[in-house]
């Protein structure tokens, strides 16, 4: 903590750890967001594309350098890689939810009512941007209904928004994955894909080498594309680590950043949560307004070129 490592006295020590708290944007909350950033938008290159992979249930350590997953060892060695990065709460949904509205809303993975607040989707079309859920095992295109098969509802949070919901036109960008490759295929893929591995990809329930097999499979073509490889933003990052680890409320986790200006072979060491990824996605796309807590949270420019 700042306060272990200061050590002047008096009117100074307090004139240093306000100095520092401003400056790195500290939390000192185990589940709070971190700090205000003074970075704007404009830091952040604009980008046509971008990509979010929310893996399931993994703690940092159980991913990199991890030998059973080489392949998303390989993007976090030759691209950009998140080393302090927490999620937000235990379980599952209420990082979700963080990922697209800035709120935790909900710790109950049983949650079966919509809901009404600001969030991605919004923010999105308000902007006239496009987007696209893709979730693997979905049933149906719009389909906003419960878990069914390895489809589970609560690793696809824009399932729950009422104004995605209730709006035939908003439900029709909820789409089964097997989707995805013919939006790449045709060049019709939106500014923003959220891509929703099943519980048997994701590591949820299958196996660490599993999972890594999954991203091999279906994200090494995206990133061969051409249109990736001119405007694209790939993010891959797990919703909650292991269940015992609630450092900043969620634990450690990875987070891996891959594009044609995103810096390679970099390291960071600034603790980000879920909201700092929200704010990136909408920063990247040209979005000035940000739900929740990510109007708040640290940018994320240290992973440009």
């Amino acid at each position: 903590m700042l306060w272990g490592r200061v050590r002047i006295s008096g009117l100074l020590a307090i004139i240093a750890i306000v100095a520092e708290l401003a400056a790195c944007g500290g939390s000192a909350g185990t589940h709070s967001s971190p700090g205000p950033t003074t970075t704007t938008s404009a830091s952040v290159p604009a980008t046509g594309h971008v990509f979010l992979v929310v893996e399931e249930n993994q703690s940092y350590s159980d991913v990199i350098g991890n030998a059973a997953m080489p392949y998303i060892n390989s993007l976090a060695a030759k691209y950009s890689l998140a080393t302090q990065y927490f999620a937000d709460i235990h379980p599952s949904i209420g990082n979700y939810f963080m990922l697209t509205t800035g709120q935790i809303i909900t710790n109950d993975d049983t949650l079966a009512t919509n809901v009404d607040v600001d969030n991605l989707a919004h923010e999105l079309t308000a902007a006239g941007k496009s987007w696209r859920s893709y979730a693997e095992s979905l049933p149906q295109r719009g389909y906003a209904g419960g878990d069914t098969g390895l489809y589970v509802k609560r690793h696809n949070p824009f399932a729950y928004f009422t104004d995605v919901a209730t709006d035939p036109s908003q439900a029709a960008n909820l789409v089964p994955f097997s989707q995805f490759a013919a939006d790449l295929a045709n060049n019709t893929l939106p500014n923003f894909s959220f891509i929703v591995p099943n519980v048997n990809d994701d590591s949820h329930n299958g196996s660490q080498a599993a999972s890594d097999d999954w991203l091999r499979n279906n994200i090494a073509p995206l990133l061969a594309s051409p249109v990736f490889q001119q405007d694209g933003l790939l993010i891959i990052v797990y919703d909650e680590s292991e269940i015992l680890d609630v450092e900043h409320g969620g634990g450690h986790i990875a987070a891996i950043l891959v594009g044609p200006k995103v810096k390679q072979g970099f390291q960071s060491t600034t603790v980000y949560q879920h909201e700092s990824t929200l704010r990136l996605i909408l920063q990247a796309l040209g979005v000035n307004s940000f739900p929740g807590n990510s109007a708040s949270a640290p940018s994320m420019p240290e992973f440009f070129n």
